[in-house]
């Protein structure tokens, strides 16, 4: 019976991103001077801005990477794909050839050069996801590649895994290599005879010798220097989404590397599994004990625990993931996602809309997590 509900609602999610998502976000979401919007106003209109971050236009050009795979508007996306990684591969790279973190956009020149790990990871998910959608695009490969070089002379630590940013701030963070992991899984699906894969098996490693440290085997978000036990409130803190992420990159990372599933991703997820409230939610921060210590409620998390119940599904048949599935699939639909292809971003601890926009940034999220939902229930 889950089974069968959760194909309904793969059924759903296809409609809800071609006939509102990729609309709404094509038409509205793209400014004049060839930029996506950094967000559009809670009532669905362009809002202004006088900078843009690098990892709103390679979200957006995933997005649309994502449409074309679809069959949406194939001339559309095909234009927006290249749109974004005009500015992925241009002005968006500084002169030693690493990625900065915003754009001005009244220039569409970088208004802040900082290279940002986190920001690089999704260029390099971008570039991996257009090349894939296109079908092979040696541009967009060699600016992957040339990338990763520069990571590598640039930001490489002694420690383990790479520096966060230029110059290294006083914290290690876990969230940049993992979606640095997601986005050498996404270049070895793009082109598997490269090496991208032994970079993904080394953050692998990373996740278990640094990121799981600590009461509980949970993945922790900031470390002091040195992979360390951080002071404080950092030790304690944990968040749900970013457990599920990791369920669903382990697995991912198993299905592609041939390896078995990683024996810390079933303890983590039920883990974060505990801390949904009846309905499903997922809140943004526990104590490593389960306790609430941010009860608001983004939509991200929810899209990470429907990706995570499905590679649960994926994995096992069983239908406990299916159902869990369909709750989380529920709660986006009926609380987050708008008809009109939009969201609401963020809601406090007693479920009152505090969100005044509707980032750009979550697209990728939301699109991702249904488009995992339609391959695994072939829709």
């Amino acid at each position: 019976m889950s089974k069968s509900a959760l194909k309904r609602r793969a059924h759903e999610a296809r409609h809800w991103l071609m006939d509102a998502c990729f609309p709404l976000w094509s038409e509205r979401g793209v400014a004049d001077h060839g930029l996506f919007r950094e967000s559009l106003s809670i009532d669905h209109q362009p809002a202004a801005s006088d900078t843009t971050r690098l990892r709103v236009q390679a979200r957006q050009t995933y997005v649309f990477s994502e449409a074309l795979r679809m069959g949406w508007k194939p001339d559309t996306a095909r234009d927006l794909i290249g749109m974004g990684l005009g500015t992925l591969t241009g002005p968006g790279l500084r002169a030693d050839g690493l990625p900065g973190r915003t754009l001005d956009t009244a220039t569409g020149q970088l208004a802040d050069d900082t290279p940002d790990l986190y920001d690089t990871a999704f260029i390099l998910f971008a570039l991996a996801e257009a090349d894939r959608a296109l079908g092979g695009d040696a541009d967009t490969r060699a600016a992957a590649h040339s990338i990763l070089s520069r990571l590598d002379t640039a930001l490489r630590s002694p420690d383990g895994g790479y520096v966060e940013t230029l110059p290294p701030g006083p914290q290690r963070h876990q969230n940049p290599h993992m979606h640095l992991l997601e986005a050498c899984l996404s270049l070895h699906q793009a082109e598997p005879d490269a090496s991208h894969m032994v970079r993904a098996d080394e953050l692998v490693a990373l996740f278990h010798d640094r990121l799981i440290a600590g009461e509980g085997g949970l993945v922790g978000e900031h470390f002091a220097p040195g992979w360390a036990t951080p002071p404080g409130r950092d030790a304690e803190i944990v968040e749900p989404g970013h457990l599920f992420e990791w369920v669903w990159l382990l697995h991912a990372y198993a299905r592609l590397s041939g390896k078995p599933a990683s024996a810390a991703a079933r303890p983590i997820y039920d883990f974060a599994r505990a801390t949904l409230d009846p309905e499903g939610r997922a809140v943004q921060e526990v104590s490593r004990s389960g306790a609430i210590e941010d009860g608001s409620r983004r939509t991200w998390p929810q899209t990470e625990a429907l990706k995570a119940h499905i590679a649960l599904f994926e994995a096992t048949g069983e239908e406990t993931y299916a159902a869990a599935a369909c709750r989380s699939f529920d709660v986006l639909m009926d609380e987050y996602l708008t008809p009109e292809g939009g969201w609401i971003e963020h809601y406090d601890a007693d479920g009152k809309p505090i969100a005044t926009a509707m980032p750009a940034s979550t697209g990728y999220h939301v699109t991702l997590a249904f488009t995992h939902l339609m391959q695994v229930m072939k829709d």
